[in-house]
């Protein structure tokens, strides 16, 4: 959101520069994410001076233009050419001197010495349409005499430059969504740090009805959509365009102006947070205003000439016959203000915040009231900004208040009332900061103390504030205004969060392969667990279907509308993204959570057992395993350097090799795949090389290795593991190769699950160290070339029994895979 510095200051008094105030704004937890100038005038007639005519003769060469010297305050007069009809001696004049940049639309041009007619000029004597301060060119500009001689242009205009401060607003914080919003939390924070200042507003001491010719009535069918509304109308309105004043206010934060009546509704939200709309109050048919939902099946066009059809949760606000307008989102046209209105009704409403945001989704509209109530805005302010409104338009559009305020509040929206205790406070922030220095805060923040005893304060904090309802909100609060530098991290950190038992061992696994990656080269990502719904929506992907993906009833958008199935997408992102980089060789795991929904398991006694929440680990490997190096040629990485990563992963934790199967995968997102199943059948890890039709979706055109591991899975498997130790073998250990001939569809890790359950207790490992496939070999066939390691703890091994082993595992080979010695 976008505040201008100056009118900033018509609320909070200050003498802090825009860096310092933006400084100042972010340590209270509104992070300035731009700071920029902005000039009234373009240029900020910087280079432009008062100077005073001393002489003016004619020019020698030309019947209209004129021989000048000026007195701009320098040691020596300056001779300057002129052309205008009015120039004469003894005048005051604006002069743009040398090096002056002056603006004619979007072209520019520099004063320089030149000659015109051969006469030499050293400067330029301005009008007013010359310099941005009016429109006239029938003349220079004659100043009064009373003027300064060398006197800046800007200085004598009392220009100003402004500021854009570009706050990034969190969610949370709807009560800084105004310039009156942001100014609450900069007073007490100069406050806190000791400078003198002052919290104002205009007062409403103007505000009155003229007359009560124009009465609307007003009705709330559904008060929980609509809690509050009130209105009132305003007569013999002059609606034409605002006054410069105005138009700078708005256009300084990037707000078009259209008229004055509609340039005041605006200037209201953005000055304290109340979104407006005003109606042409002759299409208040019947004048009576209906706020209702229940009006499905109507069409209605809005103000941009979109016709939307409304549904049943819109909440609309309409007149005796039709809407006028969709609450909170949009205005109808033809019921908004024109040059021929001449009769207006301003409301100000509060709307609850999830009926506007539905709305707002529903159709596909967003605008800055939408924003506010979506968020919810003080349910306390609508009076005083209908009555700010009324005394502007009275103001700028000569009209007529013409009836009482209607305002139509069935249920009052109370303030929020709060236990805090001194010693929770201090806890959570960890340093004891006073009680006086709390109290002084939580006053600065406008929060009101109702009793105040040894342990604490009951407090009741403002409506307004609707992040903040709990004890731990209120120290949040205190702790942004008393400055998170100014408290001292201690040398031994204390957690608040004890983990104990199963959860603090699976917490400790997690801290120890996490620093096993690291070691190995890998960058740990973390990503958003919603996601698009396009990942999983009409696509072919088995493991992920749609009737299995979590979807967000009310979505933010569709960048944002289901919950992840997989760690997979997140994890491309980040690729893609490093790869438009230059950054291509690349290494990348994530621990979090992944959700799936199961409709059988639903039901009305306990509809949340139908979704499950898993834990997973995954990994990405994509580029060049050695790139740039002299000793080494340039390598590609491959799966198997992933495979290595896996089983490092399985070895650490402790799941002895064999002790799961391992089998083609299944799942279409690899063009090929392995996954790791446990004895049960349930699948712990897959892994393989991601299909080229998923890396499209991405714009990646190198491959990418993936692996994800279940480690809720893992964990489970590994709860009954013990630690134990033992003294490294004594006895030789004995190799042994095999050349084995074999069907091409066969893969390795079948062979090692064949060879690992015919001996079980001294197999030791498995590897394979060479594959052909070519010419002297049956057609369909492969040859493979595999290591067996073969030791006994106890004794060492002789031959007899080294070749019983190897004959019982070429013929498990022989008969399962139809192998082949060569």
């Amino acid at each position: 959101m976008k505040i201008s510095y100056k009118w900033l200051k018509e609320y909070v008094d200050f003498d802090l520069t825009p860096e310092q105030v933006s400084v100042a704004l972010t340590s209270t937890g509104l992070e300035v994410g731009g700071l920029e100038e902005v000039e009234t005038i373009r240029g900020g007639l910087k280079g432009l001076y008062v100077g005073k005519v001393l002489t003016c003769e004619t020019h020698p060469n030309s019947d209209h233009l004129h021989v000048t010297t000026v007195d701009l305050g320098k040691e020596e007069p300056q001779q300057i050419v002129c052309g205008a009809p009015n120039v004469a001696a003894g005048q005051k004049v604006i002069v743009a001197d040398l090096g002056c940049v002056l603006y004619d639309g979007d072209k520019e041009f520099t004063i320089k010495r030149s000659k015109l007619r051969g006469v030499e000029s050293l400067g330029m004597i301005c009008a007013e349409d010359e310099i941005g301060v009016g429109n006239s060119h029938d003349g220079i500009i004659v100043l009064p005499e009373d003027a300064k001689t060398g006197m800046p242009a800007a200085e004598y205009y009392h220009l100003e430059s402004d500021w854009v401060i570009d706050i990034d607003i969190t969610a949370n914080r709807a009560d800084a969504l105004s310039h009156y919003g942001v100014a609450r939390d900069l007073y007490a924070w100069l406050r806190q740090n000791g400078h003198e200042t002052r919290l104002h507003r205009p007062g409403c001491e103007a505000f009155a009805a003229d007359n009560h010719d124009l009465p609307i009535d007003v009705t709330i069918e559904n008060t929980d959509a609509c809690r509050r509304y009130a209105c009132l109308s305003i007569t013999d309105c002059e609606v034409k365009e605002s006054p410069q004043w105005l138009k700078d206010k708005l256009n300084v934060i990037g707000l078009r102006p259209i008229n004055n009546i509609v340039d005041i509704t605006n200037y209201i939200m953005m000055s304290y947070g109340q979104p407006m709309h005003c109606f042409d109050a002759d299409m208040v048919t019947g004048r009576h205003i209906i706020v209702k939902d229940k009006n499905e099946g109507k069409k209605f066009v809005t103000l941009d000439g979109e016709e939307h059809t409304l549904g049943e949760h819109d909440l609309a606000i309409c007149n005796a016959k039709e809407p006028m307008c969709i609450a909170g989102v949009f205005g109808g046209k033809g019921s908004g203000t024109y040059e021929t209105t001449r009769n207006v009704v301003l409301e100000s409403a509060y709307f609850h915040p999830t009926w506007i945001r539905k709305s707002a989704r529903r159709h596909g509209l967003s605008t800055d009231a939408s924003f506010r109530f979506e968020r919810g805005i003080d349910p306390n302010g609508t009076i005083y900004a209908l009555k700010q409104a009324a005394i502007l338009c009275k103001e700028l559009a000569g009209g007529k208040v013409s009836m009482e305020i209607r305002d139509e509040y069935p249920t009052k929206m109370e303030d929020f009332p709060v236990r805090l205790n001194y010693e929770y406070c201090d806890r959570l922030i960890g340093k004891k900061l006073g009680k006086n220095a709390i109290k002084s805060i939580v006053s600065s923040l406008e929060m009101q103390i109702l009793e105040e005893d040894q342990e604490g304060l009951n407090l009741l904090v403002p409506a307004y504030r609707v992040d903040v309802q709990r004890p731990c909100d209120v120290v949040e609060d205190i702790l942004r205004i008393y400055g998170y530098n100014n408290v001292e991290i201690p040398a031994e950190l204390k957690s608040s969060l004890t983990i104990a038992g199963e959860a603090d061992k699976n917490h400790h696994h997690e801290n120890n392969i996490s620093e096993q990656l690291v070691g190995e080269g890998f960058h740990e990502i973390l990503n958003n667990s919603l996601t698009q719904t396009s990942y999983y929506e009409k696509t072919e992907m088995n493991a992920y279907p749609w009737e299995k993906t979590v979807k967000v009833m009310n979505p933010l958008s569709s960048d944002l509308g289901v919950m992840r199935q997989t760690l997979l997408f997140g994890g491309l992102e980040s690729i893609r993204r490093n790869i438009n980089r230059k950054a291509q060789n690349l290494k990348f795991f994530e621990v979090g959570n992944v959700y799936s929904y199961d409709q059988g398991k639903w039901s009305e006694e306990s509809p949340v057992k139908a979704y499950v929440q898993d834990y997973h680990l995954a990994l990405w490997v994509t580029g060049k395993r050695v790139q740039g190096s002299w000793l080494h040629a340039e390598e590609e990485t491959t799966f198997y350097e992933l495979k290595a990563y896996v089983e490092n992963i399985l070895r650490r934790l402790g799941i002895a090799q064999g002790t799961l199967v391992s089998e083609t995968s299944g799942n279409n997102i690899f063009s090929k795949g392995l996954s790791l199943k446990n004895r049960a059948g349930k699948t712990l890890a897959e892994m393989g090389i991601l299909s080229q039709q998923i890396l499209k979706r991405f714009d990646i055109s190198q491959k990418v290795y993936y692996a994800e591991l279940d480690w809720a899975g893992l964990m489970k498997a590994i709860r009954k593991n013990k630690l134990q130790f033992h003294e490294i073998s004594k006895f030789p250990s004995v190799s042994r190769d095999l050349a084995l001939l074999i069907d091409k569809n066969i893969e390795f890790y079948q062979i090692e699950e064949i060879a690992r359950q015919s001996e079980k207790k001294l197999l030791k490992q498995v590897e394979l160290f060479d594959v052909y496939e070519g010419k002297n070999l049956p057609e369909g066939k492969k040859s493979y070339a595999v290591n067996f390691i073969l030791q006994d703890e106890t004794k060492t091994l002789n031959d007899k029994a080294i070749d019983a082993i190897m004959q019982k595992l070429i013929k498990n080979l022989t008969n399962k895979l139809g192998a082949e010695l060569r």
